[in-house]
């Protein structure tokens, strides 16, 4: 509250202006201050963080030699990451201005041509561990592109029973905890056919297109995933694979 206090002193001369101090307390203002701010943090509703939801790499472990065979012909698949560079350095871009990012694959074990005994060159079964290039596309109208389209084709069981989960969410028919906890069930069911996906990098690899690559688990609702280092079968895969697809 504001009070005025007029001020006594001795004998003022006849017509003098008299002098008055104001003092203000400010203990009301205080209490309104603590009991406003109660009120808010009563009535306000607390937003969920809105942050990316990440499909870590399940702990599962393939009990026997056999299923790891079987895991590494049918479901394996190995990304092997570069970006083109100028002779100074620098990432070079296509036409649209995106940096060539490209993606070198192959499914199963790497397969390495030889000749035999009558000099014909051996031929790969079922074109497993041949290798094949693929870029970052994204999705168009018509679909996936790309890399998401192959890895979309290796995951597309889970991604089936996902998505109808994921449409009874948008009908609100369960929650997002309960969306959520289902996803990660069938992303770890190990009676679906799920790829297991190995990421290697050149040295001249870009970190957009490791993260992009880590971007596409996510997308494509990949559990099982690692990122290991390039070895020389790879490296001999890539010059091969240059040498026989020269560019225009």
């Amino acid at each position: 509250m504001a009070q005025i206090e007029q001020s006594s002193g001795g004998k003022k001369k006849k017509g003098a202006q008299k002098k008055m101090s104001i003092h203000v307390d400010f203990t009301p203002m205080v209490d309104m201050n603590m009991l406003l701010i109660t009120f808010f943090m009563l009535c306000t509703t607390m937003i969920k963080s809105q942050t990316l939801n990440i499909s870590l790499p399940s702990n599962e472990k393939i009990e026997s030699e056999e299923q790891q065979t079987k895991a590494k012909n049918s479901e394996a698949i190995t990304l092997i990451l570069t970006t083109e560079r100028d002779s100074k350095g620098n990432i070079k871009t296509d036409g649209e201005g995106r940096p060539m990012n490209i993606i070198y694959y192959y499914e199963g074990k790497p397969f390495v041509e030889d000749s035999n005994k009558d000099g014909l060159i051996d031929e790969s079964p079922d074109n497993y561990g041949v290798l094949h290039q693929e870029r970052f596309l994204g999705n168009t109208a018509d679909g996936e592109q790309g890399i998401r389209k192959i890895l979309h084709n290796k995951n597309k069981e889970a991604l089936e029973k996902i998505n109808e989960q994921k449409a009874l969410w948008r009908e609100k028919k369960i929650t997002d905890e309960e969306y959520q906890k289902r996803a990660k069930e069938i992303r770890n069911d190990s009676t679906l056919v799920r790829p297991v996906v190995i990421i290697k990098a050149t040295p001249e690899a870009s970190w957009e297109s490791v993260i992009t690559a880590l971007d596409e688990m996510q997308i494509n609702q990949i559990s099982r995933y690692q990122i290991d280092n390039i070895n020389q079968v790879d490296s001999a895969l890539i010059l091969d694979y240059i040498a026989k697809h020269p560019k225009h």
